[in-house]
This record gives C-alpha cells, structure tokens and sequence, in this order.
C-alpha cells in the first residue's frame, strides 16, 4: 500500500511541473534558510564548551561603580586569584592573561632579519595551558611554560616564520625586551569556538608591567579565571553564596593597595563606591556577556540568536503555508480523483494518508535540493556572518539527523490541510459536477489568514530591516564631536624612541599634511583610565567626589588634527609649561558640577594627591562606538611625567587627493628612522566603523533572510492568486463578455489581495516596533523609529504582492471569454 502512495505521489509530481517547482522551491529555500540558521546557532552556542572540565572554570569579573560611573568588566587586579584561591577552598586552581600589546617579534633567517607586527599576544601564568587545554602539535602543557624566556605559538605562527621546519627550540626576538624567546611549544591552530584567540602566549614572568603591578588591586588589566573543585556544586544559587563571601575579603585584601593611592578603601565605599567581584561561566562569556566590557574575548550576544532562530521558525511556518496555498489551488484538479476513489471504496484515512504521504515526499526532495544550495551558499554565509562553518559538520555534529527529522515535520506541517481539506469533499457532488468549490466561511478564513500571516512576518521584517539599515547609517553619519576623516593612524612610534619628535616634524612638513601629533592612544581605541577628586566650585557648587576620567597623554597638536571644539580655555602650547595641566570635555565638566571650570584643579590620589590644573574644555567627542555614552575624559600633556604608557601613535592629518602617494611618503620617512620596524597604517573612520562589524554583519544576515522570506511569502500569494483565478474563471468569462475591461478585471481580482496585504501590514506595525525598540536599548545614541518607515515598509509590502498577484490576474483577464464559459 505505501508502495502505491509512493508512486500515485510521484505521478502527481510529475504531471504538475510547474506547480511543483513552485513547492520544491518554497520548501527548498526555506529549508536551507533553516539548516543556516541552525549552524549558526549550534556554533554560538558551542563556544568555549570544548575545553575539559568547562563546566568548573569561570571568569572573574569586577563590577565598579566610582562616582557617577558604574559598569562590569572582565579586567580584574592581578593579586584577585591568589586571594580567592587562599580564601575559599572550593577553588582549585586560578590562571590569568594579560594583554602586553602589539609587538615587533624578529627572526634571523640565512642572514636576513624578518619582522612582523603581532597583535594576538598574551602573557599568561604557567598554568595556563593545563587549565585550558588546547591541543599541543608539539610540546607539553606542563613544562612549555615554567621557563621565563619560553614561548608557545599557533601552527599558523610557526609556519610564518620557520615555513615546515621544526618550531621547537627556535628563537624569536622581541623587539620591546631586546632579547631572543625561546619556542617551547607549539599549539594546533586554535578551534573557531574558541572565545580566546591568540598568536603567541609568552610567561607573565617575562611581561614587566604584571610584574611591578602584581600588589595593585585597583590596575584592572588582568583577566582571571578559577576553577572550582569536582565536589563543588555549580548551579547559580551555589555561586551566589560563594559570591556572597567575596566582599568581605575584597575590604581585607584591597585596602592597602587604595590606602597606597590615597582613597581609603572603607571611605570609598562610604562614598558609594563599590568594587565586588562576580564569577561567569567561561561558557556564558561569549553570548551572556555583551554589557561587560572585556579586551581578551571575542564576545556576541545571545539576543541574535534568539532573533534569528525566531526567523528560522517564521521561514518554515512560511514554506509550509506556501505549500497549503498552492495544494489548495490544485484542488479543483485533483477533486474527481477523491470522489473517484471514494465511490471505488477508498476510506477517508487512506486518502489522508496518501496526501500526506505525497506532501511527505515534497519534503524529503526538498530537503535533498537544501543541502545543495547549503552546500553552496555556505562560502558567502560565512563570509557575511564571520564564521568558518563546514558541511562536514553535517556528520560530525549529526546534523542530518536534525534534516531528517525537520523534512517529517515540514511534511506533515505542510501536507495536513491539504489532506483534511482535499478529503472532505462530497464524492456525489463532486461526479455530479456540483461545484464543491464554494466558499463557505471557514475556509475562506483559514485562506485569507495564510496570506494575513505571511505578509505580517514579511512587513515586520521589512520594517525590522529599515530599522537596522537607518541605525547603521546615522552611526557613521553622526556628529561625532571630531572629524575622523582623511585621519590616519600610525601605531609603534614608542619604537622610535627619541626620534619619534623629529618624525612628526618631517610629517608636518610635508605638502600632503595638514598636521601631525604623538598621543598614547586615539578614539576608537583603548585609553587609560584612573579616579580623580575634583576641587568644589565658586559658593561651593558642589560637592567634591570622586570622578573616573577616560584619558589620553597628547601633545599641543592633538586637538587641531582631530579637530575637537575648544569651547572655553585654550589648547596646550609650547609657550606654557603644561605638565600638570589638563582639558576636559563637557561630559566630565558636567559629571563634577562646575560652571566655571577654567582654573579649578582636580587631585590625583594616585601620585601623593597631585594636582591637575584645567585649562579648557572641549566638545563631546566619542572615543567609542554609539553603543555606549559619551564618557568623561581628560587629556594630559605628553611632558608629564605622571604617568607611563606602553603604546603611543603618530596621527596625521593628510589633505584629500593622491592618499597612495601620500601613504607611501609616510612609509618612506617611517623607513628612514626605523627601517626594521614594519610600517602599519589604518584610517581612523575605518577603525571607528569596525566598533559596528558584529551590527553590520547581523544587518546582512538580517536583510538575507529578509528577502527570503518575501520570496517564499509571494510564492504562497501566487499559489492563492492562482486558486482564485481558477474558482472565478467563469465570472470573469461573464463579466468581458458584459463589457468589462481587462484594467476591470484585474484591480476585480487584486483588490481582496491588497486588503489582506493592507491588514496585515497594519498588524505588523506593533510588532515590528516592540523588537526594534528594545534591539535599539543597545545603542545609547540611536534613531527615532518615524513613521515613514512603516509607511515605506507597508508600500514595499503591497507593491511585491501586487507584482505577484498581477501575473496570475492579467492571465485570468486577458483569457478568451468562450473558454472560460466553457471551462465548467
């Protein structure tokens, strides 16, 4: 019997090519739309769980609240783990990274020094492989990092500087500590679903600046992670009590190091303060932990994959109706069949079964032509996502299962109204030539609501799409408070040393600059921070608090390549001694309370309460992405000696035309001082649109599958255009032979259409407005959601179902008259 349901199936496939393209290719596309979605998701979800015992080690993280200023962050002082671990025994072991910063790394090669510049450095505790157990190519993970001068590299390092020979036992040359490392060990490159990624891991021993800040508890540049004891229950309420202990160590511990910088750690608190401590599951670091702010992690949101795994369900559920509407508009055709059998005995549950059986097959040749175009398309999705997904993954992760098991679904989703509603029919009425057709309320509901259904998701993603479109455009329209274009940005000028002055100058004075500054670091990427205590106002219009200041050391030609607003005061100047002066925008300003800033002084309780005088303040500018608010920050004089800094950039602003001829004079005068230190560039609108990559890349998925989901919504339209075509074939055969015109009969038979589309559209205006509104809580600075863009969505919406609708209307209208009366 199944046999006979397999071929009756596959006649009816056949016999109705057209239509059953249109079938394949709705449930085709909305199945590779699904398989995408779930390798995305199965990847998001899978980071950092592939380390042993993942579910026993955690991040520490330090949430902060100082003055106004509060937030989390997965930077954490360096004593933090050997304190937990000598309090609390539920840990185990503890292990922390640091970030040193980009390095010039040499090798000797047959007489020629090569040089590259390596930003994916780490310096780490000599447990650190043992806690994170990355697979060794070569190497051991408990002795490649006891020694100071040993490092470990990824494959992909050692096959850039040493091609297929042997890594281990070679050296490499730092250029900051001017002396050879060793390889002690080499790493297969690191899995994609790694959080952490990394080119080099060097000692923490070997890294100075951990080394003269290991007493510190208030120089956040660690990350910390602890691994819990077998015995130690992991859930969250058990981590909230061990979290709940944390405090009174932290005032134990902490004290002397803010006493040393002149803030009693129990007056801070008084004032508000807090400095606690919170434990992270590593594998929530990736997706659950988009408000801390971290440097070490490649971090996403879980938000995305709620919201595209939401797409992937709305795509299936609009193939399966597109499936509905186009079986329902061949039921005409297969009407005498039905009643056929019927007569010739056939049950109603054999009837059913066979329709499901025929909706069945639809779906397993469909799942057959998703793999196909996944298997195509995947190049390209990984491209716009960012990802590295493979089909082998297909085998590796049982993924086939999830096919199978989704083609049975989607069948039996697909293929029941059809069955119900084909196998209902009167089989007397039917022979006897009743039109059996007639609409009765039901279905004409069941019908119209397909249509609602798939153009309320289609509209919502249109308006969703605009939404994202429009934000990503003001973040890169926006007054930023700077003007970040033709800016370009030369990092390593620490490793011109004293010659870096004379650089800036043959910069300046070349016709295609404008200007040029030396500057620890610039907008777009990291500044130092530390807390200050403002002096109280004329009439004491404040009271004096504490003030956490982003801040940057710069010379007297900062503010004039950037551009920045001098709105009171003057810029730093040669004609002055500047080393204890300092500008502040007018967020910092406003965070103290002062009216008139000019000459007020801020006190640095961290170098014995020196004192700061300001001397101008500056528009708001952003330092980073429109995620986050606009901060406070202080800009201080190259020539104060406060403070120590390990990067430091020329930046220089070039005048519009020939910028290859300009770049190359850069390179040639940077060659001319340090000839092996390799010469790097980037564009400072480049580096500030790199903060949006992840909203970028999540806008194109986003309008991908979009457009899919329109494409498969219209063919469900065409299927129900088609229907209702075909049930009024001979009103429209009496209406032309009345008179009517063919413009007539189509706006007859596009109206209803455009009702439903109309409806539709007005129920997924709520809808789309509540999940952008709260997609949009991300960014502190955002667009207002007008009213246009509802307008604008609502008309693409109609304009595409009237396309669709229009070729099946004009079809039914310019038909000949004596056929369509003929037709019944």
């Amino acid at each position: 019997m199944f046999k006979n349901y397999i071929k009756i199936a596959w006649r009816n496939i056949i016999r109705n090519k057209v239509n059953s393209a249109i079938n394949l290719a709705g449930l085709a596309i909305g199945m590779a739309c699904v398989i995408l979605i779930v390798l995305y998701v199965k990847d998001e979800l899978g980071y950092d769980r592939f380390f042993k015992d993942s579910n026993r080690i955690y991040r520490v993280n330090v949430h902060i609240k100082m003055g106004d200023d509060e937030g989390t962050f997965g930077h954490t002082p360096p004593p933090v783990g050997a304190a937990l671990m000598d309090n609390f025994p539920e840990i185990e072991s503890y292990t922390r990274v640091h970030m040193p910063g980009d390095e010039i790394v040499h090798y000797e090669n047959g007489g020629q020094k090569i040089s590259f510049t390596e930003k994916n450095i780490l310096a780490v505790d000599s447990n650190f492989l043992q806690v994170f157990n990355y697979q060794f190519a070569e190497g051991d993970a408990k002795t490649s990092l006891q020694e100071p001068n040993g490092i470990v590299i990824t494959q992909k390092t050692a096959k850039k500087y040493f091609g297929n020979a042997e890594a281990l036992g070679k050296l490499l040359v730092f250029d900051e500590y001017a002396k050879p490392f060793v390889v002690t060990g080499v790493l297969k490159d690191l899995p994609s679903q790694s959080s952490l990624q990394f080119d080099i891991l060097q000692t923490i021993a070997s890294c100075p600046p951990v080394k003269h800040f290991s007493w510190s508890w208030v120089w956040l540049q660690m990350g910390t992670y602890v691994k819990l004891k077998p015995n130690v229950p992991g859930d969250a309420a058990s981590i909230k009590t061990l979290e709940a202990k944390f405090p009174a160590m932290v005032k134990v511990n902490a004290a002397s190091a803010f006493r040393r910088i002149g803030q009693p750690f129990d007056e801070f608190i008084k004032k508000g303060g807090k400095w606690q401590l919170h434990l992270q599951p590593i594998a929530d670091m990736h997706l659950r932990a988009a408000d801390v702010g971290t440097r070490y992690f490649a971090q996403s949101d879980i938000k995305y994959v709620y919201i595209f795994s939401a797409i992937a369900f709305f795509i299936i559920l609009l193939a399966c109706v597109n499936f509905m509407n186009l079986s329902t508009a061949q039921a005409s055709k297969r009407a005498k069949e039905v009643g056929l059998r019927k007569v010739m005995g056939s049950l109603k549950g054999q009837l059913i079964r066979q329709f499901l059986t025929e909706a069945m097959l639809y779906s397993l040749i469909a799942a057959v032509v998703a793999v196909i175009l996944v298997a195509v398309l995947l190049p390209l999705f990984n491209q716009v996502a960012g990802k590295q997904l493979a089909m082998d993954v297909f085998f590796k992760q049982y993924i086939w299962l999830y096919l199978l098991l989704l083609s049975l679904v989607t069948g039996l989703l697909a293929g029941s109204y059809p069955a119900f509603y084909l196998t209902s029919f009167n089989p007397v009425s039917v022979l006897k030539g009743n039109s059996f057709l007639k609409s009765n309320f039901g279905a004409v509901l069941i019908r119209n609501g397909m249509v609602v259904f798939q153009f309320t998701v289609s509209t919502a993603l249109i308006i969703c799409t605009l939404v994202v479109y429009n934000q990503l455009k003001y973040n890169q329209t926006k007054d930023m408070g700077l003007d970040k274009e033709n800016v370009v940005i030369i990092p390593n000028a620490d490793r011109l040393g004293t010659g870096a002055e004379a650089l800036r100058q043959q910069y300046s004075s070349m016709p295609q600059v404008e200007w040029a500054s030396i500057s620890t670091s610039v907008p777009s990427k990291n500044t130092f921070g530390d807390f200050y205590v403002p002096d109280a106002g004329d009439n004491n219009e404040h009271t004096a608090k504490d003030i956490a200041l982003s801040s940057f050391m710069v010379d007297e030609y900062f503010v004039p390549v950037l551009k920045f607003k001098v709105l009171k005061g003057r810029n730093f100047s040669r004609d002055f001694n500047d080393s204890t002066s300092v500008i502040l925008n007018q967020a910092a300003v406003k965070q103290i309370g002062w009216k008139n800033p000019l000459g007020k002084y801020l006190t640095y309780p961290g170098n014995q309460n020196q004192r700061f005088k300001v001397i101008a303040v500056v528009k708001d500018f952003n330092i980073s992405s429109l995620h986050d608010t606009i901060s406070a920050v202080a800009l201080f004089h190259s020539s104060s000696k406060t403070y120590r800094a390990n990067t430091s950039y020329i930046t220089v602003r070039v005048k519009p035309g020939d910028m290859s001829g300009t770049l190359k004079n850069l390179q040639d005068k940077w060659k001319s001082f340090v000839p092996d230190v390799p010469f790097e560039y980037s564009f400072l609108d480049n580096e500030f649109d790199a903060l949006y990559r992840s909203d970028e890349r999540m806008g194109a998925i986003f309008t991908v599958f979009t457009s899919l989901s329109i494409f498969v919504a219209c063919l469900g339209l065409f299927g129900l255009a088609a229907y209702t075509a075909e049930r009024r074939t001979k009103e429209i055969g009496i209406r032309k032979v009345l008179g009517a015109s063919v413009s007539g009969v189509v706006a007859m038979l596009s109206v209803d259409f455009a009702k439903l589309v109309a409806i539709a559209t007005i129920l997924a205006f709520p809808v789309a407005w509540y999940a952008m509104n709260k997609w949009l809580q991300d960014f502190a600075y955002r667009i207002t959601i007008s009213w246009w863009l509802f307008a604008l969505a609502g008309c693409i919406a109609l304009l595409i179902a009237m396309a669709t609708v229009s070729f099946q209307s004009v079809k039914a209208a310019v038909a000949n008259p004596v056929k369509s009366l003929k037709s019944e």
